[in-house]
């Protein structure tokens, strides 16, 4: 398919873009090789091809949530910069709370 420089002026416009006379002339070549790329996909048959959500199967990959030892609290706070010994102090950046 085959853009006009009115086409890409258009959508410059609509996209709140400025573009020179040559990137004009550009992206109308350009954008016009994607609409014949997807006029030739548009060609493929799929009418015996299932739906689905997304190109590749997916599995989920997360761990069970399962509690197991972990650090001791004075272990987990011995290079923190602020605590007051039982929990990280850090600074609020909400205000109000």
């Amino acid at each position: 398919m085959q853009l006009t420089i009115s086409d890409v002026q258009k959508v410059a416009r609509l996209s709140r873009l400025q573009l020179s006379g040559e990137e004009q002339a550009r992206f109308a070549e350009q954008l016009g090789e994607i609409l014949n790329y997807v006029a030739l996909l548009n060609e493929v048959e799929t009418a015996d091809v299932a739906p689905m959500a997304h190109a590749a199967d997916l599995a989920n990959v997360f761990r069970a949530d399962v509690p197991a030892p972990s650090l001791e609290r004075s272990a987990a706070l011995a290079n923190a910069p602020k605590s007051d010994g039982k929990y990280f102090l850090v600074p609020q950046i909400l205000e109000g709370a």
